[in-house]
């Protein structure tokens, strides 16, 4: 019985097809942009999670 190697039950053929879709559509020159801009997107989302826990501190400060 072969068992899954990857999170979420995907084995290696299926993340294996997945990478070759993602170079075909996009490219190979393309993707460190791509995960550029996605890395950019995280840290934004981040940094704007943190400013509004500081704001709710803010506020619980104030009462």
């Amino acid at each position: 019985m072969i068992q899954s190697l990857f999170i979420g039950g995907l084995g290696f053929w299926e993340i294996f097809l997945i990478v070759l879709v993602v170079l075909l559509l996009f490219g190979a020159k393309k993707i460190p942009e791509l995960m550029k801009g996605i890395g950019k997107g995280v840290r934004s989302f981040k940094d704007g999670m943190n400013g509004l826990d500081e704001e709710e501190k803010k506020d619980k400060k104030e009462e």
